[in-house]
């Protein structure tokens, strides 16, 4: 395993914690502007545009990167690829677009949200066009993360202007289409120094169809039991626990997304090292991602635990404290969906054992919807989380047991003491500034800056590999730089 790939995953990590990080300026802002009644509303026509998305996407984003990093080394047959798939996914757009049209005009529960379902959905026209996982394959992480910064610092500036008052909530949902797809319209130029992308109605059907449709309902089941709790919610209780739930999950999505970033990083070269039989470079590779995932992981899961009604607080306001119980299941969630996304998307889809992820996502999506209709009219949003987790498990269970032998997941079970013995010390920490501080500011930052160097005086002390490897990449950027 080369430097490229520890080099693109800090990259990747850098755009996912800008990912992190601006919300994290905005959500208290517009938590306290549009107050949870107009939160909710947007957030529930996000939940409607996200089955428009996956209609429009079906599976050809894996599929893509996964098929394409196999040949990207000769120019011809990238460029051949890349327009077939790009003009396959123009055509499942169009479709998605009617279906959208048709249930805005139908469905009577949508009227209130029809103008802002179909600004949100200027993200899927966006998203197909960009192709953004073209620079996935060509491993150019460097691109994406300077280009997603920018334009997240518009987003940030245009909040801050237009957005002052609860009515300003369509301004709010505009502006997030631009903070997530305006990229995208800048990648259609930019990705020319790959490979040329033209429109074709030469579409090898026979070819791309059948795994991007098996792609596509696995895709579906995820996006299930990511969106049913707040669909469920919002039909059965109402946009208040919807704006209330949504606060936790957007957190819990925000610490997923970002530690699960590795898995587009490794991907491209797990495939080729799959479909080339190299499994010394395949164990290299899981290795190094499990530690990414665990280092990471683990004192994000301690940390919300401890400071969970602090980040609530700071993030969005005591108007949102009633999260704080969902929080905290969903933290146990977000340490089962780290390493199950780990399992499917770096060991299981790059060697084509995409039917094994799509029995994982149905099991769990099937299992996710029945708990949550027996259990949310009940318990609210403290449900929506425990069905979470519950999926979550399943998945993860189903997923293990078809890794395929030749791959050593005992052999990581080494590089687990440096964390955990760093995690016991972050509780630690917890309990002891809790005891000397209450005030909600310096209770949280003493927290989160002494948990940071405990952390990493003790990953060092034990000798972790990964954690003396990334830091030899950063400090050595260090010195050469001087």
């Amino acid at each position: 395993m080369d430097n490229k790939v520890r080099k693109n995953s800090i990259y990747s990590l850098l755009k996912a914690f800008s990912q992190v990080v601006f919300p994290l300026i905005t959500f208290p802002y517009i938590s306290r502007v549009l107050h949870a009644e107009n939160v909710g509303k947007v957030n529930f026509g996000n939940s409607i545009i996200s089955y428009v998305s996956l209609a429009a996407s079906l599976g050809i984003t894996t599929y893509a990167v996964r098929e394409c990093s196999k040949i990207k080394d000769d120019k011809n047959k990238l460029e051949n690829m890349v327009g077939q798939i790009i003009s396959l996914n123009m055509v499942t757009t169009f479709i998605a677009y009617i279906g959208l049209a048709l249930a805005l005009l139908a469905a009577k529960p949508l009227e209130n949200y029809r103008e802002m379902i179909i600004i949100l959905s200027t993200t899927v026209l966006f998203t197909t066009l960009g192709a953004d996982w073209l620079n996935t394959v060509m491993e150019d992480f460097k691109y994406i993360t300077v280009r997603t910064f920018l334009f997240q610092l518009v987003s940030i500036a245009a909040m801050l202007l237009f957005v002052q008052k609860p009515e300003d909530y369509m301004r709010y949902a505009v502006i997030t289409v631009i903070a997530s797809s305006g990229a995208n319209i800048t990648n259609m130029v930019y990705r020319r120094k790959f490979c040329k992308t033209k429109l074709t109605l030469n579409i090898d059907w026979k070819r791309h169809l059948p795994p991007v449709l098996l792609l596509f309902v696995m895709v579906l089941a995820q996006t299930i039991y990511c969106n049913s709790d707040i669909t469920i919610l919002g039909i059965i209780k109402g946009n208040y626990e919807v704006g209330l739930y949504s606060t936790s999950v957007k957190i819990y999505s925000l610490v997923n997304s970002t530690i699960a970033s590795i898995a587009w990083v490794v991907m491209p070269q797990m495939t080729k090292n799959f479909n080339e039989g190299n499994y010394d470079e395949i164990n290299k590779l899981f290795r190094y991602a499990f530690n990414f995932v665990v280092i990471l992981g683990l004192p994000c899961v301690v940390g919300i635990n401890i400071l969970c009604p602090e980040i609530i607080e700071i993030i969005a306001g005591k108007e949102y404290l009633g999260a704080t119980g969902s929080l905290h299941i969903l933290s146990i969630a977000l340490a089962i969906s780290l390493i199950g996304g780990l399992i499917g998307n770096v060991l299981l889809l790059p060697a084509m054992e995409e039917k094994t992820c799509l029995i994982a996502c149905v099991i769990s999506a099937m299992a996710n919807i029945i708990l949550n209709i027996l259990f949310i009219p009940k318990y609210g949003i403290t449900a929506a989380a425990a069905t979470t987790a519950v999926s979550e498990l399943i998945s993860l269970c189903i997923a293990i047991s078809r890794v395929d032998k030749k791959i050593k997941l005992i052999a990581c079970s080494k590089d687990l003491i440096g964390p955990a013995l760093g995690a016991v010390l972050i509780i630690l920490i917890g309990k002891c500034v809790a005891i000397v501080t209450e005030y909600l500011w310096t209770k949280t930052v003493l927290t989160i800056l002494l948990s940071i160097l405990g952390y990493f005086i003790v990953l060092i002390l034990t000798r972790n590999e990964f954690a003396k490897n990334m830091s030899e990449i950063l400090f050595g950027k260090c010195r050469h730089k001087k």
